[in-house]
């Protein structure tokens, strides 16, 4: 028994001391304890994404004319509209990207660049259907922004909005990646935008959106506010889109796309069961342009359309997409469904014109 008793106040003695030696450790350097020390040591910091990309966005000013129709003489009056955005470097050749709607029908456009830089670029080109143009200025060395890819985004990632806001140059927002692939909203033909919640204001259209490394994920092209309350809901071009229709306006000086010359529709899920179809695949064409690439095919008004190339098609967006990722030529296998039999078909695209309808 006395053996015992002298073994637990052995043990008692050596775990007080054990306390005592801890609590003066962690009182001289606190900073051993987990989740104890200076606070500022796990604040996460976007200061060097910012760093490698902020100088690669530049700003835009530009101007147009509008008619005063309250003149009230015989001669014309006109007004200057002065307005701004954003633009990003997206190559050492001095090739700038911003929206379509930023420099549609301006008068003068200005740009300039972070370290204080201002000329007038040359328009390259444009694409309306995607809301991108492309610009050149030729005054030296430019910082390029390192480009990311988009179809590595998923949705909670964290992402800087930089651009021009009201004319406050370089201002930086953070958010995160809200969704992917959003369409049908109404803004462009071809719509495969990123949505974020980081705050896109007049002035960033044209910006950089990018990710937590600094690399080039998007370019800010619209937020949605259809009323006061609306906040936190913008969208930004995927990067990868963007990299196609920048290298088509550098050879062609516009973007060449495949038509197959028809307007798909979605189909809901009670027609695809009255139509026997199982999976969620299939579109409804509700037109065929005459003399067209699907009418020379003789696909009709009324095909539902299963896949193409293969590839199931569950969305008139997804068809849409398919059609315009082609070049004239192409061939594009269709399977599909017209009065209850199974048909295939082959449409060889053409070159989309600019007024498709």
């Amino acid at each position: 028994m006395a053996n015992l008793r002298s073994i637990f106040v052995f043990l008692l003695q050596s775990i007080v001391v054990g306390l005592a030696v801890a609590f003066l450790v962690v009182l001289v350097r606190p900073d051993l304890m987990p989740g104890i020390g200076d606070p500022g040591d796990e604040v996460a910091s976007y200061a060097a994404a910012v760093d490698l990309s902020a100088g690669s966005v530049a700003n835009i000013y530009t101007k147009r004319l509008f008619q005063d129709s309250s003149a009230q003489d015989a001669r014309a009056r006109f007004r200057v509209d002065t307005s701004f955005a954003s633009a990003v470097i997206f190559d050492a050749e001095g090739y700038l990207v911003t929206n379509y709607h930023v420099v549609a029908d301006a008068a003068e456009i200005r740009v300039q660049f972070s370290d204080g830089r201002i000329t007038e670029p040359e328009t390259i080109g444009v694409d309306a259907e995607t809301d991108l143009a492309l610009l050149r200025v030729d005054i030296g060395d430019l910082p390029a922004i390192r480009l990311g890819s988009s179809a590595q985004l998923r949705i909670g990632d964290v992402v800087l909005a930089i651009g021009n806001p009201y004319g406050l140059t370089t201002s930086v927002t953070q958010g995160i990646v809200s969704a992917t692939g959003r369409g049908l909203l109404n803004l462009v033909t071809f719509e495969n935008f990123i949505q974020t919640d980081a705050a896109i204001n007049a002035g960033n259209s044209g910006g950089a959106l990018v990710n937590s490394r600094g690399e080039l994920v998007g370019i800010n092209t619209a937020v949605l506010a259809q009323d006061p309350g609306t906040e936190g809901i913008g969208f930004a071009i995927p990067v990868d889109l963007v990299r196609g229709v920048v290298e088509q306006i550098k050879q062609n000086g516009r973007v060449i796309r495949g038509y197959m010359g028809l307007v798909p529709d979605d189909l809901t899920n009670a027609e695809r069961k009255a139509l026997g179809i199982e999976s969620g695949a299939g579109i409804l064409l509700i037109e065929v342009y005459a003399d067209g690439p699907a009418a020379f095919a003789e696909l009709q008004q009324g095909d539902v359309i299963l896949t193409m190339n293969g590839e199931p098609v569950f969305s008139k967006r997804q068809a849409l997409l398919i059609s315009a990722s082609t070049v004239p030529g192409d061939k594009v296998e269709i399977a599909g469904i017209r009065d209850g039999t199974r048909f295939t078909t082959t449409v060889t695209a053409g070159e989309r014109p600019e007024d498709p309808q």
